[in-house]
This record gives C-alpha cells, structure tokens and sequence, in this order.
C-alpha cells in the first residue's frame, strides 16, 4: 500500500486513477447510469451528431451511442479481468513453482512457456472458440493463456532474486517452512513487480479484447462492446466521425491510464527494468539451501 500511495502522488497516476475510476463505476452501475436503451433503434436519428437527446449522437442503426459506450464497460472491464486472472493465475504459479518444485517441473514450465510464445495469437484463440464455443469466457481464457508467459518471467525473476537473498536461505537453514517463506518473504516483495505487470497486462489485454471484438469474436451482437461498436461504424467515418472515434478514444484513454499506472508503481517501488534471468530458456540455478533433491 505504501508504493502505491507514493505513486499517486504523481500528477499522471492521480489523473489515470480518476479515469479509471469513471470506468469502473460505468461497468458495474452502466444499466442504471445509460440515459437510454442500449438496445433501442431510431430509424429517423441514424448518425445523427451531438445533441440534447442524444449527447454522443448515434450510430447507423440511431441507436445512442453514449448509452452504447456505457453498456460496453461492463463487458470490456469484465473480460479484461477474466485474462489479466488467468494470466496471472497460470504465469505466477508456474514462475514461482518451477523455483521451488524440482528441475523436473522447472524444465516441463519452461518447455510450456516457450510452446505458448510460438503460438500465433489469433489462430490460438479462433482455435480455442472453435472447440469451446464462441463465448466471452472462452476467448479469455486463450488470451489468458497467451499472456501468461509475461507473468512467468517477472515472477520467476524476482523469486529468483529474493531467493538468493542472505536471509531466505537463513530462514530456510534454520527449519522455516517453505509457505512461511514464500508468504511472509517473497510475496511480499514482488507484489510491487506483480502489481505493474498486471497493469500493463491490463492495458495489452483490453486492446486484444476489443480486437477481437472488432473481429466479431467473444460478446456477440447485438450486446455492445468497444470493438463491437468500433466495427458497426467505421465505414461510416466520414459521414458521421463522432460513432466510430468515441469508442476508439475510449479505448485509447484507458489503455493510457492504466500504463501510466504501471509506470508510476514501477517508478515509486524502483523495480527494475531487467528481468532477464527469467527470460532464458535454461533452468536458472537455484541456491542449495532451496533446491529439491
């Protein structure tokens, strides 16, 4: 809590705060908080611009685009979630396992990890919606996937580092229980490294979210989503920009918040840039007072 109450006392971070503070409570009040349905079309107000009914004007299909881009938060917010979690579920149990669980499971995780970078990213997850159905949770769970190699490599730097710490391995000589470390030691010291990378995590994920979207993948129509409505009125762009460029911002400025989040908690926890013992195909060499014999 301490880094992150020193990072928003950077202008940048209290600014992205504020911005996703408005996203968030547009995602869980956004039926209550759109002035109209999200649903409803008006065949005489199709791209129509700004006005006292419609504040953003609507789409090509005259529904309102503001109650639209409300409504979407929620899916876009949620679905995001759903593969920063996976990502770091997977990343960081099999980052800080293959430290601690043998060289046989550190060598099966590194093998899995590289399998997972050499997958084309929408071929992967067009696969995975083909066998599992083409659902939200679906999708999420092949980005997830995808993106948890990035979660792998912080955590299994940083344990990596902590471990060849003075005072890990004199806990460890002196009976402690692995768990008690890990707990007590290590978790509490790469949360910050954690913290960043789920932000930045974040703000990839969003945009593959909204890609996909785009691409008709994941929330099906007519439920609105940021992509979703991207796509509807993008050859519309030059009779009626307001359509197409809102959603387009919206994603834009909420990518850029939550980067300048990542950066301003990396900035205040002085992490480091390198994290290159993890980035190695190899097993990395464990001390001996942790390594499984």
């Amino acid at each position: 809590m301490g880094t992150l109450r020193r990072a928003l006392r950077l202008p940048s971070a209290r600014l992205s705060a504020v911005v996703l503070t408005v996203v968030a409570v547009a995602a869980v009040s956004g039926h209550w908080l759109a002035p109209l349905d999200p649903l409803a079309q008006d065949p005489a107000r199709t791209l129509s611009g700004p006005g006292l009914h419609h504040l953003l004007g609507t789409d090509s299909l005259g529904r309102d685009v503001l109650s639209r881009l409300i409504a979407g938060t929620s899916s876009s917010i949620v679905a995001t979630l759903e593969a920063v979690g996976t990502a770091l579920a997977v990343g960081v149990a099999l980052g800080i396992g293959s430290l601690w669980l043998g060289r046989g499971y550190e060598w099966t995780s590194l093998r899995f990890v590289d399998a997972l970078q050499t997958l084309p990213y929408v071929v992967f997850v067009v696969a995975v919606v083909g066998v599992l159905g083409n659902g939200l949770t679906q999708a999420m769970l092949a980005i997830g996937l995808l993106y948890s190699p990035i979660f792998f490599r912080v955590s299994r730097a940083a344990s990596l580092t902590l471990l060849r710490a003075q005072y890990v391995e004199a806990a460890e000589l002196f009976g402690a229980g692995r768990l008690w470390i890990l707990r007590t030691h290590l978790w509490s010291k790469i949360l910050p490294t954690i913290a960043v990378t789920a932000a930045q995590a974040g703000a990839e994920c969003l945009l593959a979210v909204q890609s996909l979207s785009f691409l008709g993948i994941g929330v099906q129509p007519p439920a609105p989503t940021w992509g979703g409505m991207l796509a509807d009125d993008l050859g519309f762009l030059s009779q009626q920009p307001w359509a197409p460029l809102i959603p387009a911002l919206t994603i834009m400025i909420t990518v850029g918040a939550l980067n300048a989040i990542a950066d301003a908690i990396g900035d205040s926890a002085d992490l480091p840039v390198d994290a290159s013992p993890a980035e190695s195909g190899s097993p990395q060499e464990v001390p001996d007072a942790l390594a499984v014999r």
